[in-house]
């Protein structure tokens, strides 16, 4: 039995100040958010807050997108103008009270606008400040933008996605945004671990590019020592264990991954075909890699006498397969609703906003579930706990540093 006791969250006590917006960052904090830390979103009302609020094609709200509350989900809103020198000065008093902030800025832009552990460590010598940008915050890009599909590009992703004699294909998700969020809040969670033990705080860095260069992993190790230039393979098949790719079956498609060779002998028994077993060319991992075409054609011509929803039904739990589904079929996906993998997130106001859950569970307590905030809806409390009376309040409003309306 799970209770909403956020207290018992594993970041329940952490404070992060986000200055973010768009998607790397945000789903790097949203991970911090839906696990019991205070997430404060650093949003500049002047410039419309965050972008992500405004990417359609689909709303809830004008200023309230579906992209928007998957990627803020648990968070708080404040709006505040870094650019303004008594932003900044708020900016610090925040900090103070802060074990962290994570930003995803351009590479410049952290130095300008005060989020570096140079320009907070008078203020709070223990603050960890995570930085996400495109190219790094050192070099000949500093200052460039640069968004996920780039990386995929240049990091070589597109030339092994896709079918062979077809064009360089990206993934069908922002992978490289999701990752470096994710790495960005765990290099931020290290930090605060050393920060709480020394009694001092450091600068974090991470980049799109040095992520998407880091999930090159195997192939760049295979190019690095053997020379070797991994390329596409038909049918999205691995670059050397076969059978591990797409078949067809009667009425569509199959993936199946024989990953172990104890997976090869139990799938061709399943087919009505254990001769196989023994085949020359199809004893081994190294054999079957050599007659991959071979492989290809026979588990064509014995999964195409059945429909895949039968091959499923005869080798699930026994050999590594999936069917192949669309985005409603996954998610309207029976085991989905088994793993409680479709969550409502409340509005103040009841309303809910459906949106696939966060993968990590606490046994014994449920992660929050509140919708993304309204832009500012914090600002006046936070501010309050910062020390500002309504005198200092109703200043920063009339010079532009705070929104008008909180």
């Amino acid at each position: 039995m799970t209770e909403n006791d956020t207290t018992k969250l594993p970041l329940y006590g952490l404070r992060v100040l986000a200055v973010e917006q768009y998607g790397a960052g945000p789903f790097g904090t949203s991970y911090l958010a839906d696990l019991g830390a205070e997430v404060i979103k650093i949003e500049n009302h002047n410039d419309g807050g965050d972008i992500g609020r405004r990417i359609g094609p689909y709303f809830f709200s004008e200023t309230d997108s579906h992209f928007y509350q998957t990627f803020n989900r648990n968070k708080k809103s404040l709006t505040l103008d870094l650019k303004h020198p008594q932003g900044q000065m708020v900016f610090r008093k925040l900090a103070a009270t802060a074990d962290a902030v994570l930003d995803n800025l351009r590479g410049d832009l952290p130095d300008k606008l005060g989020t570096t552990f140079q320009a907070l460590k008078e203020t709070n010598p223990k603050i960890v400040c995570a930085h996400l940008s495109a190219y790094g915050r050192q070099g000949t890009r500093a200052a460039w933008p640069g968004y996920d599909y780039l990386m995929q590009a240049e990091a070589g992703h597109l030339s092994l996605t896709g079918e062979p004699d077809g064009p360089p294909t990206r993934y069908g998700l922002s992978i490289v945004d999701l990752m470096t969020g994710l790495a960005t809040a765990f290099g931020l969670l290290a930090g605060v671990i050393k920060a709480r033990t020394t009694g001092v705080g450091m600068e974090i860095d991470t980049s799109l590019f040095d992520v998407a260069l880091h999930n090159l992993n195997y192939p760049g190790t295979w190019y690095l020592n053997a020379g070797v230039v991994t390329g596409r393979t038909a049918r999205s098949g691995h670059p050397s264990l076969v059978p591990s790719q797409l078949y067809r079956t009667q009425d569509g498609w199959i993936f199946i991954m024989c990953n172990k060779e104890k997976f090869w002998k139990l799938l061709v028994t399943e087919l009505g075909h254990p001769e196989w077993i023994i085949d020359p060319e199809l004893s081994s991992f190294a054999m079957r890699l050599q007659h991959r075409d071979r492989v290809t054609r026979l588990l064509d011509t014995a999964l195409m006498q059945q429909t895949t929803a039968s091959w499923m039904a005869r080798l699930s739990g026994k050999v590594p397969v999936s069917p192949v589904l669309d985005v409603a079929q996954a998610l309207e996906n029976p085991f989905a609703r088994e793993r409680d993998a479709v969550l409502s997130y409340e509005y103040p106001d009841g309303r809910v906003a459906r949106m696939v859950a966060n993968p990590i569970r606490v046994q014994g307590v449920d992660l929050p579930q509140r919708a993304a905030p309204r832009m500012g809806e914090h600002t006046e409390a936070l501010l309050r706990g910062a020390g500002f009376d309504t005198v200092a309040l109703q200043k920063l409003k009339e010079l532009g540093v705070i929104a008008s309306d909180t």
